[in-house]
């Protein structure tokens, strides 16, 4: 067994504007002194990091490092999410992800992706001049919008998503093989890889790939009602990735899992701060430990009450008090004797 390592934070939201969150120097200070000992950089954030810059400069990857350990603090991953997200998108939701990309790629849907294909390749060269192993990602989706349909899906129409998905992807699966980083997809509503059956649907058209592998965040799971106990279960061997966030669900006579259009604050299904929703991280932290997770346990806060601030600072003692510093001795070995094969037999009888 192995202790998780952590309390890491995923920076995406906590970036701003505003100091001290629009550089990482000073990034890093409030983290350091909220009680974290990584940090899951956004690729996407230039105020945070340039990852253009990063995969073509060694110098540039050892002064972020250098500025992250001046306050105690590593990398844990890069995450990739907003790329991902523009490697496959369904045209109901083309104009909303324009803003992703820059402004003279707006309107040109396949310019796009290319554009997101090269920050992707970018986002793993960076990784591997950092010396990172893993990288989160979103998988976008080309079928999610006939999740639920009416009329029915057309015959072939998910098998025919599915394939183009897996297209798009090898090649940039293929890319992380040659850097030795493994690809690690968030399991989320609105991407086609969204529950166990699609992971596998789509690992099988990637040929299995050694570097098609899950983030796993267990708020997503209580929001589709899924088991997110089991799931660990089935899916040891992909998890190396692990975002530490809470969520509930309670459904009502008026909504339930899809919750009316309603706003955050008003859903049956909705995202809360770590320790403040229904998600059984005890078991979770102790499954992880006994399937010998090497990653880390990385807080990513997203609530509808709670203040970002409190969010992390409790966030991080949270993760603390859960972490499993696990033994290296059996319990009962005080108890232990000697025993020879011919004292064996005997005991058996044989």
């Amino acid at each position: 067994m192995k202790t998780i390592k952590g309390p890491s934070i995923h920076l995406a939201q906590f970036s701003d504007d505003v100091f001290p969150f629009n550089r990482l120097e000073d990034i890093a200070a409030w983290v350091s002194g909220q009680g974290f000992e990584a940090v899951q950089l956004p690729a996407w954030d230039k105020r945070l990091f340039d990852v253009n810059l990063a995969a073509e400069s060694q110098d540039y990857c050892d002064e972020i490092l250098g500025t992250l350990n001046n306050h105690g603090l590593k990398i844990s991953e890069l995450t990739t999410h907003i790329f991902g997200q523009l490697m496959a998108v369904h045209p109901a939701y083309d104009s909303m992800c324009d803003n992703f990309a820059p402004s003279h790629l707006h309107g040109n849907s396949a310019a796009r992706t290319e554009w997101a294909k090269q920050q992707m390749l970018a986002s793993i060269q960076a990784s591997a001049r950092l010396g990172l192993k893993d990288m989160g990602t979103f998988s976008g989706s080309l079928a999610w919008p006939y999740v639920f349909p009416f009329p029915q899906r057309p015959s072939g129409l998910i098998e025919t998503a599915f394939d183009e998905l897996a297209r798009r992807w090898l090649p940039i699966l293929n890319a992380c093989d040659e850097q030795d980083v493994n690809l690690c997809y968030e399991i989320h509503s609105g991407e086609d890889l969204h529950d166990g059956i699609t992971f596998e649907m789509f690992l099988e058209r990637t040929h299995n790939h050694p570097r098609c592998n899950i983030l796993f965040d267990p708020s997503h799971f209580v929001l589709q009602q899924l088991n997110y106990v089991e799931y660990i279960d089935i899916y040891k061997d992909f998890i190396r990735m692990f975002h530490v966030k809470d969520a509930e669900f309670n459904p009502t006579g008026r909504q339930g899992m899809y919750s009316g259009y309603q706003s955050w604050g008003n859903r049956a299904a909705r995202f809360r701060s770590t320790g403040d929703g229904q998600v059984d991280f005890k078991t979770i932290f102790s499954k992880l430990a006994h399937y010998d997770y090497e990653g880390w346990a990385t807080l990513e806060w997203e609530c509808c009450l709670k203040n970002k601030d409190d969010g992390a600072r409790e966030g991080a003692e949270f993760i603390k008090q859960n972490i499993i510093h696990v033994t290296d001795k059996v319990f009962d070995d005080f108890a232990a004797a000697p025993v020879n094969q011919t004292q064996i037999n005997h005991l058996l009888g044989i």
